[in-house]
């Protein structure tokens, strides 16, 4: 397929989803207009609730297979835009959008090159291939890819394979993101007792956890990260008393966890239960979890192959949620996701699509079946 229509299809398909609203558990619209245009183009895609994927007719289980992967969902746009949020303006070889850069671009090139390759591969292709855009990332939402995921792998269609490792369109500038960090937030409680403040009443909860907070605030993990460096926690929402006279009888605190690959969720709320004196511990959830791919796995060989350098990323996305190995590399920079005015360079989506055809390209020759 000519390599410009593959192009000039992906940016008229982001301009249109930019100017398509599609906040997190919103995105129906967004997805309707890939449906459409993925039936367009003869990929066949099914759609589960707001994530639609395609994978072509003769997968089959005994290949590995590689799920590409992009989420549709953006976050709120904030209140300092200079410019329409929604109106996909190119200016200076730059696309301006809320989603252009997180995850548009790497969104429509993934798809690009999905499309390309099944468009392209011969009967005996050695890797089945998956493309997936899902919702709810911005929220790590239930209705997302931990809905999709088992639509996908657990289909009644007998000759669906289970998935061996993922590539994430995130905005890394092209560079491929070999670990990252996970989240568990925490909710701590200190219980005491009310009583009047002009008295020598009651149990003051404040008090009570001040010893707790300190060694939360002073506590180091040990294990370093080569890649991600310190699993970081930070207590970042205190709350107590109802009234200036009343001895406070709870307390409420949140801790943010990042933990690293070297350390399981499970464990780490473990292990700051058993150094609180006086708090009780809870944590929201342990599903976002670190994420990590062996250095040594091909697909990091291919990148590596091309001069492209490994690194951990600080930043969550659904990749917390696979229950495989993962790979996270997009166009565009993670330092422009969230901001004002964000925006993709058109040659970061055109070399983005070069760039993954010729890694896949080499994935593919190297398989042992190839």
């Amino acid at each position: 397929m000519d390599k410009k229509l593959l192009f000039d299809d992906a940016v008229a398909l982001l301009r249109e989803l930019i100017a398509t609203p599609s906040v997190s558990r919103d995105e129906g619209r967004a997805a309707d207009i890939l449906y459409d245009r993925m039936t367009e183009w003869g990929l066949n895609p099914q759609r589960v609730k707001n994530n639609v994927f395609a994978l072509p007719d003769d997968i089959d289980p005994a290949k590995p297979t590689l799920l590409l992967n992009a989420h549709i969902d953006t976050v709120k746009p904030v209140c300092t835009w200079t410019r329409d949020p929604h109106s996909p303006d190119i200016e200076d070889g730059r696309l301006y959008g809320l989603g252009s850069n997180d995850c548009g671009g790497g969104l429509v090139s993934l798809l690009a090159v999905y499309r390309q390759i099944v468009n392209s591969k011969s009967s005996n292709c050695p890797m089945n291939l998956i493309f997936l855009a899902s919702a709810e990332e911005e929220v790590s939402g239930k209705d997302g890819i931990t809905y999709a995921l088992p639509e996908i792998v657990n289909s009644k269609l007998s000759n669906r394979p289970m998935i061996d490792v993922a590539l994430v369109g995130e905005p890394t500038e092209m560079q491929p993101a070999v670990a990252e960090k996970g989240l568990m937030v925490i909710d701590g409680y200190s219980h005491g007792a009310s009583g009047h403040a002009a008295r020598e009443e009651g149990v003051n909860a404040i008090y009570k956890a001040l010893d707790d907070l300190t060694w939360l605030r002073d506590y180091r993990f040990q294990r370093v990260s080569p890649l991600l460096g310190p699993t970081k926690m930070t207590v970042t929402q205190v709350e107590s008393g109802t009234q200036h006279n009343v001895v406070p009888d709870l307390l409420h605190f949140v801790i943010d966890v990042r933990p690293n690959e070297l350390y399981r969720n499970e464990d780490i709320l473990d292990f700051l239960q058993k150094n609180m004196k006086n708090c009780e511990l809870k944590a929201r959830s342990f599903r976002l979890r670190s994420s990590s791919i062996a250095l040594d796995h091909p697909l990091v060989a291919a990148c590596v192959r091309r001069g492209l350098k490994p690194f951990g990323s600080p930043t969550l996305s659904d990749q917390a949620l696979m229950p495989f190995p993962s790979l996270k590399m997009g166009p565009g920079c993670s330092a422009r996701s969230h901001s004002a005015d964000e925006y993709i360079r058109l040659d970061e989506i055109e070399s983005a699509i070069d760039t993954y055809l010729d890694i896949l390209g080499d994935l593919i020759a190297a398989s042992p079946s190839a």
